[in-house]
């Protein structure tokens, strides 16, 4: 077994899904601008062409989304299993969403009530250790809002955030040279997948252009359902049934 099956009852299963700051890089401050301008610049596959605002604005609405700097949270979802005497293991679902400062309050009073312990405490996701975890913590720092005991890791050693549990970094088994994604690992695993209408690269469209938040929760949500899956996999029990799964 890859998890013990004592410490599932103490993790928080968790996804995040991220949109630009703004609907356009031209509502961006001159300043901001500017300082994408030169972030972008490594994003030229040929590296000679002139950067101009046009280009810009094209690698805005294409990756803005995954940098903290120039992005926000639009959606945070969780999960907890329940293991009840005598019945089957369900899974409880939450999605905080919102405008970013109260959504980031709103988990964060989740983490501080409930999940405050790193000796006792886990935080399970997909590539969490890369993307999900710095994303909430740099925001929080923008936000003005103080850090969860669980995410308060800056300077600490990797023992001493044993608590972070990564799928991905799981899967790798030591090795670094290949990323994997969650889709890849549940279909190895012989995981069903749903299928949704959209992805992660859709996720800002469907946020500035549909106004459908309701549409991103639902796939944050499944990414949830996934990974607690593989969770399960990992442990060595059986998969969550889908009439066990509930959103609260």
């Amino acid at each position: 077994m890859i998890i013990q099956k004592k410490i599932l009852k103490n993790t928080l299963f968790i996804d995040i899904e991220t949109v630009s700051a703004t609907a356009h890089f031209e509502d961006l401050s001159e300043e901001m601008q500017s300082l994408w301008m030169k972030k972008s610049q490594k994003f030229k596959i040929d590296k000679d062409r002139e950067m101009t605002p046009d280009l810009g604005a094209g690698f805005y609405r294409e990756k803005a989304g995954i940098f903290a700097e120039f992005a926000k949270i639009a959606c945070i979802t969780v999960g907890y299993l329940s293991n009840e005497k005598g019945e089957e293991t369900s899974l409880r679902l939450k999605s905080f969403a919102g405008e970013e400062k109260e959504l980031l309050e709103e988990f964060n009073d989740l983490l501080n009530n409930h999940y405050d312990r790193p000796d006792e405490h886990y935080l399970c996701g997909h590539n969490i250790k890369e993307f999900d975890i710095p994303f909430l913590c740099r925001r929080c720092v923008v936000n003005g809002i103080e850090l969860p005991r669980l995410l308060n890791i800056s300077g600490k050693k990797p023992w001493q955030v044993a608590h972070l549990l990564d799928t991905m970094v799981l899967w790798r088994f030591g090795d670094f040279k290949n990323y994997t994604s969650l889709a890849l690992l549940a279909g190895t695993l012989g995981i069903p997948s749903p299928k949704d209408d959209i992805d992660g690269s859709m996720v800002g469209h469907v946020f500035w252009e549909e106004d459908d938040i309701d549409r991103i929760i639902t796939y944050c949500e499944k990414d949830v359902v996934t990974v607690a899956q593989v969770v399960m996999r990992f442990a060595g029990m059986d998969l969550i049934s889908e009439d066990r799964i509930e959103v609260v």
